[in-house]
């Protein structure tokens, strides 16, 4: 091997070890934030006296919910007026791993104001219960396996991809995850707030 082809070979050993490297790092298989760490009663808690509306999502916290599409859309229509946020998940999908706990960070933060509502896409039902149960999140997921109500919902087959709808209705989707709190809160002001 000429010394040329040996150093091509060792750096693309390189990059190949810190791509998997930060692949792992950032879906790594449990997310990172203190928050994280709340159980659904603490979450429950730290949620009461919430209106109506969003009081009941947070009664069906980490439960991933049936009736795929349908039962979405009937979900979404009885919020209409309520600053809203949807986000597309699967319990397989790394980087839906990794922004979990800025979801159950924020969703707390602006549970009472803001509706949060996941759509659990192409995923295993039981994987997808386990995964909630070890991370929780103060809302419902609706159970999508052959990915119909995602795709309606969002206008992607990208996951994770979050939807914000405004009080009137007005729209925007954020491929990707949310590896920050602040990112989210950001969003969650800009697009469902306003």
């Amino acid at each position: 091997m000429t010394p040329q082809r040996l150093a091509i070979v060792v750096a693309l050993l390189a990059v190949t070890a810190l791509v998997v490297v930060g692949l792992l790092q950032m879906g790594g298989g449990s997310p990172s934030t203190a928050a994280s760490q709340l159980t659904l009663a603490q979450m429950r808690s730290r949620l009461t006296g919430s209106p109506a509306r969003l009081a009941t999502l947070h009664d069906q916290a980490a439960k991933i919910l049936p009736g795929g599409l349908p039962a979405l859309r009937a979900r979404l229509a009885s919020l209409r007026g309520t600053p809203l946020v949807v986000n597309k998940w699967a319990s397989w999908c790394a980087p839906c791993r990794a922004e979990s706990g800025v979801f159950q960070q924020v969703s707390l933060a602006r549970g009472r104001q803001v509706a949060f509502v996941g759509i659990d896409s192409n995923d295993d039902h039981g994987n997808a219960v386990a995964f909630l149960r070890s991370f929780p999140v103060s809302y419902p997921s609706y159970f999508d396996a052959g990915g119909q109500a995602g795709l309606a919902v969002t206008d992607s087959s990208f996951t994770p991809v979050t939807v914000f709808f405004n009080r009137q209705g007005g729209e925007y989707i954020h491929q990707g995850p949310y590896l920050q709190a602040s990112k989210l809160e950001r969003d969650v002001a800009r697009y469902a707030l306003s």
